[in-house]
């Protein structure tokens, strides 16, 4: 495989943990997890009411909204912070209590997990240029940010996102060129197993 593409419409959905809303599982590893035994996770959640996150022990998350006019994230202990689309990924432990306030109608956000005993994952927004699996990941993807989708080129050969569907790259495959991402560019997710911890 040089690169899959997931579509937005075949992401696998279910409730919260806390069943207060609705997730799309983008992947997960290993194949075949749960909520109570992965390594790393990728999903979007719809968040469309007010109330407290999932607590997620021994996790760490990065949230970044993707859709909506945006959330405002208390994390307990901590000062509020709000996310809009235009926003920088935001990272927290799941072991803290966090509570989401809608900033103006429902939003979509994209959530990455990884068990910090086992695994790592960095997010980052990318608008150009070439993207390449960096040496210690184990697992990349590309997620279309920006409500046109994106269009890119992998050994060649073009490739479409629509909106919210996401590219999953080869480790030790080859990059991606970015052609066009729109105004919100895609979230390059990055996932590696502990030993091989970016310093």
């Amino acid at each position: 495989m040089t690169a899959r593409i997931i579509r937005s419409a075949d992401y696998r959905r279910m409730r919260w943990k806390n069943g207060q809303g609705e997730t799309a599982e983008v992947a997960i590893g290993p194949e075949g997890a749960t909520l109570a035994d992965f390594d790393w996770r990728v999903s979007m959640a719809s968040v469309e009411a007010d109330g407290p996150f999932s607590a997620f022990a021994g996790i760490d998350r990065t949230l970044t909204v993707v859709a909506g006019a945006g959330l405002r994230l208390s994390p307990r202990g901590s000062p509020a912070v709000e996310l809009t689309v235009a926003s920088a990924p935001f990272s927290f432990a799941g072991d803290v209590a966090v509570d989401a306030t809608l900033c103006g109608g429902p939003v979509t956000d994209l959530n990455v997990m990884t068990r910090r005993d086992r695994t790592w994952h960095r997010v980052r927004r990318v608008t150009t240029g070439t993207v390449a699996a960096a040496a210690e990941a184990s697992a990349v993807f590309l997620v279309a940010a920006d409500a046109t989708g994106a269009r890119l080129a992998v050994n060649g050969r073009a490739c479409t996102l629509g909106p919210l569907d996401t590219l999953e790259l080869a480790v030790g495959g080859p990059a991606a060129e970015v052609l066009d991402a729109g105004v919100a560019g895609l979230l390059l997710l990055e996932i590696g197993g502990r030993a091989g911890a970016p310093r």
